[in-house]
């Protein structure tokens, strides 16, 4: 190996050691989302939705979205998620006040769905699978998936004449907030 591919791998190796350590201090506002094909991480955005994300970590501690479908998925655009009915109709029963923001709906952004009233958003929530950018400002997004986002594009996709309707969809297996997570010690 040449010095110049050993200070590369250096430098590579101490920007992840970096990432790690910037995000594990904050735990508080990190999730973990698990799929069939493996664990996502998501930071959460308090800064600009403080009230959906103190929401979205309440459901998470109380396991609210274990289990829950992704009811509607549509290639190219989001999968939603979060309806304890599994079709798009139900939520946890509190309403939360929009928190628009600058954030733009991005690959892997984290917004929540609401109906047509602004302040309708419940517990029902959407992952972006591209860039979506006539959502901005029009939706309270308070989250991005930092890893594992091959995860998410793996979660079974809707029919497109049945406005991304699931047959047999994915389930959320578990969501935890990461401070939250007892790691096992090694023996």
């Amino acid at each position: 190996m040449t010095h110049l591919k050993k200070l590369m791998l250096a430098v590579a190796l101490f920007a992840a050691a970096a990432f790690q350590t910037a995000e594990a201090k904050d735990l508080e506002n990190t999730l973990y989302l698990d799929l069939k094909d493996g664990r996502v991480t998501i930071e959460l955005f308090p800064e600009v939705a403080p009230t959906h994300v103190a929401r979205i970590k309440e459901l998470t501690s109380e396991g609210f979205y274990d289990g829950l479908k992704f009811h509607r998925v549509i290639e190219g655009f989001m999968a939603q998620t979060g309806d304890p009915d599994g079709n798009g109709t139900g939520g946890s029963g509190t309403n939360l006040d929009a928190e628009f923001n600058d954030k733009p709906h991005l690959r892997g952004t984290l917004s929540m769905a609401r109906a047509m009233d602004p302040n309708s958003a419940d517990s029902q929530f959407f992952i972006c699978l591209e860039a979506a950018p006539h959502l901005d400002g029009q939706y309270t997004v308070w989250g991005q998936v930092t890893d594992g986002m091959e995860h998410v594009d793996g979660i079974k996709k809707g029919d497109s004449r049945a406005n991304g309707s699931v047959d047999e969809p994915d389930t959320i297996i578990k969501m935890q907030v990461a401070a939250d997570v007892k790691e096992e010690k090694a023996s």
